[in-house]
């Protein structure tokens, strides 16, 4: 019997256990830096596991380490448990019905992923210990993937200064490896003081903090033709100053989240930005306080790393599918529109689309896809500047479910989310224990990984003296 089936059958094992752990961070969806509950379940498992934990690591609350093991190598397995704001959804169906009007919810299947990992960890765990093998198993407990980058913190408190490989993986539409960079990004919330008059008795008396929102929008905007076209510029008012129009607004503010494909990038353009807001002041005679909400690194590729698990992907297979999983996929793609539906398959090559057209559940596995860069952004990215790093994705939803909807939600408590998390669990943990068999791959990794960076070492986006948030 190989590494691959022993795996396997330890991850099996763990099945009902599993699945339960993950429904039950579905049920209580948490937003960035308030996962309390869900940290506790994932400390409470690990420890029944025989983990070391601790709870808190790198100044945030819901941030989590579990050990296990000694020496080296250290592999460290990547979990997420935060949820997103507006996304609370009924489990299983397949019409948009919200447990909680305006209530939160797991659209990106951060339930799935702290779950996988978790189960990872402890199938590696369980194989050394039948093998009487050494290393120093990792569990990393992240919050606030989605707004806050918790991994950045974690980072930037020198969490992985000693790890020698990190693993993670996300709930997706395709079973693969990531080949992606990511966008860096840096978001801020632009807080502008003004004074409030009558705006139709006295309204040269007042100065509004609205207008200097909107007119840093405006200055924004005109700033896009001049960045580079692969950056992004995105804003929310999130406080426009009340709903009268006949007082002149004493106070508003606006969030702002920049994203480029690199660091150096994105501190320019915030730097702009920022510079934008300034003038937005001087223009309106208002008052202006900035205040940090999250950043992230882009993410550094590992070929050495992709490769390996790769081949450990094609060992696992797919799961095992029934009728009853097709139809319930079935019915939700078909709640998706033409245009998302169509898109399902873009990026993929001519002979894996052909292989995949008539799947509404991707079983077929597609080739490595050239290295690109993705459009969204990741705290991996902080990661994978301090220490090799892999990820891949599984069949966890219906082809072509975008992320951060309420299919995803839906679809995160049913069997075709549970066997894509066991999947993954088995992929992480066959990479770890391959990586740990042979020494000479992790070298051959950190050697890649050095020749990326090219000399330049980890600098984090998080402005000094900033104090990881509390809530």
């Amino acid at each position: 019997m190989n590494f691959q089936e022993k795996i396997s059958i330890l991850v099996e094992s763990k099945r009902e256990a599993s699945i339960e752990l993950s429904n039950a961070i579905w049920a209580v969806p948490e937003l960035h830096f308030q996962e309390k509950k869900s940290v506790q379940f994932m400390k409470e498992a690990l420890e029944r596991e025989g983990f070391a934990t601790e709870v808190g690591v790198a100044g945030l609350e819901t941030a989590l380490m579990g050990t296990f093991g000694s020496g080296k190598p250290v592999i460290a397995f990547l979990g997420e448990y935060d949820a997103l704001p507006g996304l609370s959804q009924k489990g299983g169906v397949t019409s948009y019905e919200p447990l909680e009007e305006g209530g939160s919810g797991h659209g990106c299947g951060h339930n799935l992923l702290g779950t996988g990992a978790f189960t990872a960890a402890v199938a590696v765990k369980d194989y050394l210990e039948q093998h009487n093998q050494s290393a120093t198993i990792r569990f990393y407990g992240c919050p606030a993937e989605e707004n806050g980058s918790g991994k950045a913190y974690m980072a930037k408190a020198g969490l992985f200064d000693d790890v020698d490989i990190a693993i993670s993986w996300h709930p997706g539409t395709f079973s693969t490896v990531m080949t992606c960079s990511s966008l860096a990004n840096y978001a801020a919330t632009f807080k502008f003081t003004g004074k409030s008059a009558h705006a139709a008795a006295a309204p040269h008396l007042g100065r509004s903090a609205l207008d200097a929102v909107e007119l840093m929008n405006v200055g924004v905007n005109y700033l896009r033709e001049h960045i580079i076209p692969e950056a992004r510029v995105h804003y929310a008012i999130t406080n426009s100053g009340g709903t009268s129009p006949n007082v002149v607004q004493p106070y508003a503010e606006v969030t702002y989240l920049v994203r480029a494909p690199k660091k150096q990038q994105v501190q320019e353009i915030y730097q702009r930005v920022e510079n934008i807001a300034k003038g937005a002041t001087l223009m309106t005679g208002t008052s202006l306080e900035i205040e940090f909400e999250g950043a992230a690194s882009n993410l550094i590729p590992n070929k050495t790393l992709y490769d390996a698990m790769y081949k450990q992907l094609l060992e696992i297979g797919m799961p095992t599918y029934t009728i009853e999983d097709e139809q319930h996929a079935q019915a939700i793609f078909k709640t998706f529109s033409p245009d998302i539906q169509a898109s399902a398959l873009i990026g993929l090559s001519r002979e894996d689309t052909m292989l995949l057209k008539d799947q509404v559940i991707a079983q077929h596995i597609p080739g490595i896809l050239p290295e690109f860069i993705l459009g969204g952004s990741t705290d991996v990215g902080d990661v994978s500047w301090n220490v090799p790093t892999v990820q891949c994705t599984t069949v966890c939803m219906a082809l072509g479910t975008p992320l951060h909807t309420w299919q995803v939600v839906s679809q995160g408590v049913m069997p075709i989310a549970h066997k894509g998390m066991l999947q993954a669990a088995k992929i992480m943990a066959c990479t770890a224990i391959e990586c740990i068999h042979n020494p000479a791959l992790i070298e051959e990794a950190k050697k890649e990984w050095e020749e990326r960076l090219d000399g330049e070492t980890y600098a984090s986006l998080i402005p000094e003296g900033t104090k990881p948030p509390k809530r």
